[in-house]
């Protein structure tokens, strides 16, 4: 098990939840993700990350699978204009490498937002750590264990 995948099952048994993680193979869209968990493609919860252009720090926008995130929205709730997060801001904030960027279990504290989609469901399927897993996460708790404030930040 990679160290990841095993800081996200920490992360959550930590919480007082027994993680449901499945390998996948290799779900690089939410469409496919959502197709081998079974699930509506907005369960899938994307990690979305973005450079601060003035603070250089990363933030993070979880948002349902079949939404995209509005650059405009996501700056004004982040106070600061946001750009593209290259894949060292993303390890070095998170511990992740992309296309496997977990809610949970980052290495260091980020600032994050929650699009209200996600909390209609009473399950979202997220990225474990790496590219190939995903966990089964109970919705309503997402806020609380990401920190992510709920907020429109979709287009």
């Amino acid at each position: 098990m990679s160290k990841s995948l095993k800081r996200v099952r920490a992360a959550l048994e930590a919480a007082g939840l027994e993680p449901e993680i499945r390998e996948v193979g290799q779900a690089r869209t939410a469409a496919e993700a959502a197709s081998s968990v079974g699930c509506e493609i907005d369960q899938i919860a994307k990690s979305i990350i973005f450079r601060a252009e003035e603070s250089g720090a990363a933030v993070l926008f979880l948002t349902a699978g079949g939404n995209r995130v509005d650059a405009e929205k996501a700056s004004g709730l982040a106070g600061e204009p946001l750009g593209k997060a290259d894949a060292a801001l993303i390890r070095a904030q998170t511990g992740f490498a992309i296309g496997g960027v977990a809610p949970v279990g980052h290495l260091n504290p980020i600032r994050a937002w929650i699009d209200p989609r996600l909390l209609e469901f009473e399950a979202a399927w997220a990225a474990a750590g790496t590219p190939r897993h995903v966990v089964r996460i109970e919705s309503a708790r997402l806020p609380e264990l990401t920190g992510a404030e709920e907020a429109d930040f979709t287009l």
